[in-house]
């Protein structure tokens, strides 16, 4: 390394370092008692520096744990949702269509049997089809405006 680079690294650093120490939050914490009492037993402070960044590393896999978890349980939530509601809409297509099956097989079977009937009824009694249509000529004459009193 040169020694002008080592240099400027050097101004680098300190002026970082003085910018982070001059934050007032930063003041305040290195004026607090826990940091009076670390900084006269060094090894008490190396103990906790160390806790705190080996517990930093489970805490962190644990965030991430959770934060995965999360993501993946809302996503299977809305993959079943979506199962569901396609299954249900499956199911409520198939029932429409066997009601639409259904009443048209029923309309079809109910005409057949009035056509059926209604050819054995003129079959077997002819005389009552001239009676309907007797009874009909006298409803349309009875409806028709050229009855007008002379």
């Amino acid at each position: 390394m040169q020694p002008s680079s080592s240099n400027e690294m050097w101004e680098r650093w300190s002026v970082t370092s003085k910018q982070v120490y001059n934050n007032p939050k930063v003041t305040l914490l290195m004026n607090s008692r826990a940091v009076a009492y670390l900084s006269g037993r060094p090894l008490l402070a190396l103990a906790a520096v160390f806790f705190c960044a080996t517990a930093a590393v489970p805490v962190a896999l644990f965030l991430v744990f959770a934060a995965a978890t999360l993501v993946v349980s809302a996503v299977a939530f809305l993959l079943v949702e979506g199962f569901l509601l396609s299954a249900a809409a499956a199911g409520l297509l198939c029932a429409l269509a066997g009601a639409a099956f259904f009443s048209a097989a029923a309309a079809a079977m109910f005409s057949a049997f009035y056509v059926a009937v209604s050819n054995v009824v003129n079959y077997y009694y002819p005389h009552l089809a001239k009676v309907a249509k007797e009874y009909e000529t006298d409803q349309q004459d009875e409806m028709s405006p050229d009855d007008t009193p002379q």
